[in-house]
């Protein structure tokens, strides 16, 4: 091999193996955040999910080389919207950073089934009527929370998957098979 200078230099097998392995330690995402996490997972991030109340699909990339894609954060609101309403509220990033990590983590290739993004206060206070596990101040109100499901995978694995993003709240509601997350404090609940 020979350097800029012209000199010959000669790296050994377990110099170049050495190499590499430090190159993989440094490249290896980390799990400590969602947003970290990402970061060492490449150019890109990317939404996939279906929407069974309105029959929407979307598959987009929001993220490219640390820039939110305008267009497809639109596309996320509108689909995120309270579709009882047919209202629609800007979805944090920090969210959608988080379901990404997670969606990546399960190494699932369906899209998850989004239940619930974006309530409008009245929307929220009929649900709260309904059931006690409706916060009054929940989220979901801010546009900071989704309740998820994949087929391919338990509720506890998606929401171990999601814990370890540690960026957020992740609820398990088994009964009712969804996987609670939000951006707000670091914490978890339910089984």
């Amino acid at each position: 091999m020979t350097d800029l200078s012209g000199r010959t230099s000669t790296i050994s097998r377990r110099g170049l193996l050495g190499a590499f392995a430090a190159t993989a330690i440094t490249a290896a995402p980390t799990y400590s955040n969602a947003a970290g996490f990402l970061r060492g997972g490449g150019d890109i991030r990317r939404i996939k999910m279906h929407n069974a109340r309105t029959g929407e699909s979307m598959d987009t990339i929001y993220w490219i080389e640390g820039n939110y894609v305008r267009d497809a954060m639109n596309e996320i609101n509108f689909f995120f919207r309270d579709w009882r309403r047919n209202e629609v509220k800007q979805i944090d990033n920090r969210t959608l950073d988080i379901i990404a990590a997670t969606h990546n983590l399960v190494d699932a290739s369906e899209p998850f089934l989004l239940l619930s993004g974006y309530r409008s206060p009245a929307t929220n206070r009929a649900l709260r009527a309904r059931s006690r596990g409706v916060a009054r101040n929940s989220l979901h109100l801010q546009g900071q929370a989704a309740d998820l499901r994949l087929s391919s995978r338990s509720v506890r694995q998606v929401a171990r998957a999601a814990a370890s993003c540690g960026a957020g709240g992740v609820g398990k509601y088994s009964g009712s098979n969804f996987t609670h997350v939000d951006c707000g404090v670091v914490r978890t609940w339910g089984g």
